[in-house]
């Protein structure tokens, strides 16, 4: 592999001072309040909404673990990346009723349309949830990326960018991160559609390509039976997990939350849509790409999670490689940037703003800035236990948020969707899921040493996706057993909170907040999603 040149540096360097530049700015122009801290000041335009929740998506660990996924024979996992028809539901279902309660974050939603047990809930299993995936698995993509490109040891390069990525997330909140996230977004796609354009030319093209790894490899839908990526589950279980993470999940709905108002919101969502169409051809390629090189004899790495960092050094011009290395390095700290920012917003909105009500703005933004760092620490600990669950990293990102999504999607789905849907059927499902989601990561740690006959032992090695697809019926058939064996919620606790209870006026003014471009470009990316499907199809 080869090592950054003078050339390299200097295009770093420039990106580091523009970055630096651009946080220092945010730092003087900020406000010491909540709103601001934790939501920009909620005055930010469509576009800077749209690069946000792309530059949040698409970490370090989509860039290794996407392009691992390529490499490794998982192209199943190509259907998680062609969401962007998940992320137009939270822009035209979701956002509406998230801007007409006004919250700063999604438990203050469901306490809203529920009660306070549903936001406490909500609050330590979201903060629990990005342990588990989001820090622990970025840091992680980090250290391979950093200390593959910049040839330092894995621990120092992750620690590093962690400190580095929480000064500028400490210091500026909400208002430094979406904007530092608009550059990086930038940054990664000019650098990644570089690497995919000179890899496929260095190939031979797409045909050539496709010989090599032969056509049945681009083929993302596998047979029923297939024992990693049986199909109706896969199809199931990623749009599961998708309506979490797009709709419901803080760190993505947060950068909506920003916008000056529905307008720029949905229209941000859109644009972000439109951006989540290309990681498919930006990341996932470069890895199919590393591993034709890999059978003709021409590249050589030893974990398909290296293929990326090894692409782009070998085959990329002095200069070049330095830009997509700070691409690189941009995702990494983006995507780190969001999840600080969440973590201290939930922390702060959600745990202590409720335990101490009348706590003055001043102390609570130093108290998220505290919950930054505690945050940190622990995700930096979990990785060691993170290496047992699975071999490629991106099937770990997708498994571990398979256990945890399907009674979150639940109880947003039904609950404004339903309006008999009441808050104890959320708390008990809510509780139920969350003690499931973890018994499944337990027992899939411990599979080796349960009898292989046992209920524990089925448990614990179901396919992962055969599992959020079942676990998601479930908690569906319990929420609705739970609310309609208790009394109804009360009219005046849904207005505008469900679709069946939205006010005529808040219906004009909704429709007033979009108009047919609006929905052309959506369905324009609906069709290109279809497309897509279609056509890796292994034919």
């Amino acid at each position: 592999m080869k090592t950054l040149d003078t050339f390299d540096w200097i295009t770093i360097s420039i990106y580091f001072l523009v970055l630096l530049g651009i946080a220092l700015w945010v730092i003087r122009k900020k406000e010491n309040n909540t709103e601001d801290y934790f939501l920009a000041g909620r005055n930010v335009g469509w576009f800077v909404v749209g690069a946000s929740i792309f530059a949040s998506n698409i970490g370090s660990e989509h860039v290794v673990g996407l392009a691992g996924a390529g490499a490794g024979n998982r192209l199943p996992m190509l259907i998680y990346e062609i969401q962007a028809w998940v992320v137009l539901i939270l822009g035209w279902v979701f956002l509406p009723f998230y801007a007409r309660a006004g919250v700063f974050t999604m438990p203050e939603f469901l306490e809203k349309r529920f009660d306070a047990r549903a936001r406490w809930i909500l609050s330590v299993f979201s903060i629990v949830a990005y342990v588990l995936t989001k820090i622990s698995v970025t840091i992680y993509a980090g250290g391979v990326v950093v200390s593959a490109l910049l040839g330092i040891d894995f621990w120092t390069g992750a620690i590093a960018t962690v400190v580095l990525t929480g000064v500028y997330t400490v210091l500026g909140g909400m208002r430094a991160v979406v904007y530092t996230e608009t550059l990086q977004a930038i940054i990664l796609v000019i650098g990644a559609a570089a690497l995919t354009i000179i890899g496929l030319d260095h190939v031979g093209g797409w045909e050539s390509m496709k010989q090599t790894v032969t056509p049945e490899y681009l083929n993302m839908w596998r047979s029923a039976s297939d024992p990693d990526f049986p199909w109706p589950s896969l199809l199931i279980a990623s749009t599961i997990t998708g309506i979490w993470y797009w709709c419901t999940d803080q760190y993505i709905v947060q950068r909506a939350l920003t916008a000056k108002n529905i307008k720029e919101g949905r229209r941000g969502t859109i644009f972000g849509a439109l951006l989540k169409l290309l990681p498919v051809f930006l990341f996932l390629i470069p890895g199919v790409i590393a591993l034709t090189l890999k059978m003709r004899g021409e590249l050589e790495w030893d974990s398909p999670d290296q293929a990326f960092p090894v692409l782009m050094s070998n085959l990329l011009p002095s200069g070049l490689r330095g830009l997509v290395a700070a691409g690189l390095l941009a995702a990494l700290m983006s995507s780190l940037a969001s999840v600080f920012n969440s973590c201290s917003t939930l922390f702060t909105v959600d745990i202590y703003k409720k335990l101490r009500p009348n706590t003055p703005e001043k102390k609570l933004v130093r108290t998220g800035q505290i919950a930054t760092v505690i945050v940190v620490i622990i995700g930096i600990i979990w990785i060691p236990i993170m290496a047992n669950i699975s071999g490629v990293l991106y099937e770990y990102l997708q498994s571990v948020q398979s256990y945890i999504a399907p009674p979150i999607t639940a109880v947003f789905l039904l609950g404004i969707f339903h309006k008999r849907i009441n808050s104890q059927g959320a708390f008990v499902t809510m509780v139920v899921g969350f003690i499931v989601g973890a018994l499944r990561i337990v027992l899939e740690l411990v599979k080796d040493s349960l009898d292989p006959g046992s209920f524990w032992f089925l448990l614990g090695d179901i396919n992962f996706l055969s599992f959020a697809a079942w676990f998601f019926l479930f908690c569906i058939i319990l929420i609705l057993v739970v609310s309609y064996a208790t009394a109804p919620p009360s009219d005046e606790k849904l207005k505008n909170l469900t679709y069946a209870t939205i006010s005529e006026e808040e219906r004009k003014e909704n429709k007033s907040s979009y108009n047919w471009k609006d929905i052309a470009i959506s369905i324009v990316i609906i069709a290109i999603v279809v497309y897509v499907m279609i056509w890796f199809n292994g034919k």
